[in-house]
């Protein structure tokens, strides 16, 4: 059997870090192109996005500042493009999908279930913060829940997936969303092939243990057989070495300032490009060859950058 290439996925800014963290967070429609751009130029095939408030780096679902930076993104770029609709915690859910119902892309990231997705440890790690609204964010993490319910789930799928041709990154970050996406597969609401994103290290998900990863992955053969491919992302320190893991298991990866600011211990990213190029190099040096955004396409049936709104 042929060994499928592997597909880099470089997740761009997100909502989870804060510019307190990292001078090299993304923040304006400006910075979050240019990144998006040298990322996919060190090699990622999908680059996952998010918006900002330009002002002060906040995380924003307002349609308008993504329309400012995918198109210039789609010009320089044959990379597959991929829009949240995770947003933030505390966004609601017709928010987190005015951007992407606006675009109507070739993918969007889907959370598959409701959790506490707690950030305020981070707290502890600063003193002082450039902006008010960091503290007040990563704070209300600690009462507040990711809300992705059944019928949320529903309607995203009815809305992007067959109302705009949109397929799916389906981010699973415990057990039991393998087992929702299995639900939703046997109601003939998804079909293959499936693209599932094993999310480790997030408090309140399932840790970054090589355990985990095997236990997931098993989960996942059970239930989609040879269905699906799937992709690994691990939050801070584990990005690297979990993500390795994942590729020497016939795995995807996935990098970016969204999931870990550093590009080793002690030493910050100074762009998603290093840490492209460093899991590219780790790739090539396992002698696995690393999937154009063509190949891309192919492998997870899009639908084709010139059928998107942008």
């Amino acid at each position: 059997m042929t060994r499928q290439k592997v597909i880099i996925t470089c997740a761009v800014t997100g909502s989870v870090h804060t510019p307190t963290m990292s001078p090299y967070l993304p923040v304006t429609p400006d910075e979050i192109a240019a990144e998006a751009i040298a990322a996919a130029e060190a090699g990622a095939s999908i680059l996952h996005l998010h918006a900002r408030d330009p002002e002060n780096g906040r995380p924003s679902a307002d349609p308008a500042l993504f329309m400012q930076f995918l198109p210039r993104i789609k010009q320089a770029t044959d990379a597959v493009i991929n829009i949240s609709t995770g947003g933030s915690s505390l966004m609601a859910l017709d928010d987190r999908l005015a951007a992407a119902l606006r675009a109507e892309p070739e993918m969007c990231s889907l959370n598959m279930g409701s959790m506490n997705f707690g950030l305020y440890p981070a707290l502890d790690r600063y003193t002082e913060w450039k902006h008010e609204w960091e503290p007040q964010l990563l704070e209300a993490t600690r009462s507040s829940i990711f809300r992705n319910t059944f019928a949320d789930i529903e309607s995203i799928l009815a809305q992007l997936g067959q109302g705009c041709g949109t397929r799916f990154e389906f981010e699973c970050y415990d057990v039991g969303h393998l087992y929702t996406l299995a639900h939703f597969r046997d109601r003939g609401l998804v079909s293959g092939p499936l693209f599932i994103q094993f999310v480790f290290g997030v408090l309140g998900g399932i840790g970054a243990d090589p355990e985990n990863l095997t236990h997931m992955k098993r989960i996942a053969d059970k239930l989609f057989g040879d269905s699906y491919r799937f992709s690994v992302l691990a939050a801070g320190r584990q990005q690297m070495p979990m993500i390795t893991m994942a590729a020497a298991m016939g795995g995807n990866v996935r990098v970016g300032l969204e999931d870990s600011l550093m590009l080793g211990r002690g030493e910050l990213a100074k762009s998603n490009a290093d840490q492209v190029k460093r899991i590219r190099a780790v790739l090539e040096a396992l002698s696995l060859e690393v999937a154009t955004p063509i190949e891309a396409r192919a492998m997870l049936g899009l639908k084709g950058s010139d059928k998107v709104a942008f």
